[in-house]
């Protein structure tokens, strides 16, 4: 069970994160422009697939290593790219970039610790080691 609630919690980020930038494309690809990401349009598409849909593989425990992994990874690009906190002079805006970069490198060690340990027995993966 605690595989379970662990997975959920930390796929719910993802997965609301995803389904917002779903709602506000325009916003979120002129947001990608100005932390200078190429073709902004294109990268909204990218991160939402990757949010929505590896939240919800986390959640289900299907491909879940190979999910944590990928969201390991989009995290690690999402967090020096959007959080860079040594580029802020004013004080608020350094310590909340650099709470989010924390929240980040804290999401990543969720994220390998899934992949080290898989989804646990409540999942797709589980269920398909014990038949």
């Amino acid at each position: 069970m605690n595989h379970l609630v662990g997975r959920i919690l930390l796929a719910l980020v993802f997965v609301v994160a995803g389904s917002r930038k779903l709602m506000t494309t325009a916003a979120t690809a002129g947001y990608f422009a100005k932390l200078g990401f190429p073709m902004p349009e294109v990268m909204v598409w990218v991160a939402i697939a990757f949010e929505v849909i590896g939240g919800v593989l986390l959640i289900v425990g299907w491909k879940t290593r190979y999910a944590a992994w990928a969201l390991a990874l989009f995290t690690l690009v999402a967090t020096f790219a959007a959080h860079r906190f040594w580029e802020f002079g004013d004080a608020a805006q350094y310590a909340a970039q650099m709470n989010n970069f924390l929240k980040n490198l804290a999401i990543i060690g969720g994220m390998v610790l899934i992949a080290a340990t898989g989804p646990g027995p409540l999942s797709v993966d589980g269920r398909r080691r014990t038949s």
